[in-house]
């Protein structure tokens, strides 16, 4: 898909937040590749932080980010499998407005490319809530991967044609 070098490019403000009962900032890989793929694009980490998986707390950590005017998009990674500790997709349902649907159904088809029909095991899913992004993504290095590469570095940039969510930014919260 073309970007269209006579638009500036506008850096986003985006928190990464790992949700694990056993990683630590020291071996939070996907957390860091994360980090690594945004701040290589031009964006900004506004926060990053890693929490059990524990619905409750997962919520309330999307919330304190959505009410900050700091943070304009949330990518998780982790909690999105179908384990009974696997709870990231109901914790952002809780606090979403709108679910983007399309997002996990393409994040799935490009992960079929990868690893074949064990996609299928993924909730990975996105939402807007009070003007924020929220993408929740699974928790390997692999995923987070193919979905910055594959979806979130054109679409987190506003010179990416036809249309981008970085433009819609300032129309999110329209009633």
């Amino acid at each position: 898909m073309p970007i269209d070098n006579a638009i500036a490019f506008r850096p986003v403000r985006i928190a990464v937040l790992t949700v694990s009962d056993t990683r630590t900032l020291a071996d939070d890989r996907s957390g860091d590749r994360l980090v690594e793929r945004l701040s290589a694009a031009g964006h900004i980490l506004a926060a990053r932080e890693i929490i059990t998986d524990d619905a409750d707390r997962i919520a309330a950590r999307l919330t304190g980010w959505i009410d900050d005017p700091q943070v304009e998009v949330i990518l998780t990674t982790g909690g999105t499998g179908v384990t009974g500790r696997d709870v990231t997709p109901e914790a952002l349902a809780r606090v979403q407005e709108k679910e983007i649907p399309g997002f996990g159904e393409l994040f799935r088809w490009l992960s079929y490319q990868s690893i074949g029909t064990s996609t299928i095991q993924s909730r990975a899913t996105a939402g807007v809530a009070r003007g924020t992004y929220i993408f929740a993504l699974p928790g390997s290095t692999g995923a987070v991967t193919d979905a910055w590469d594959g979806i979130l570095a054109t679409q987190l940039d506003i010179r990416h044609k036809p249309c981008n969510f970085v433009e819609l930014l300032p129309r999110l919260e329209e009633r």
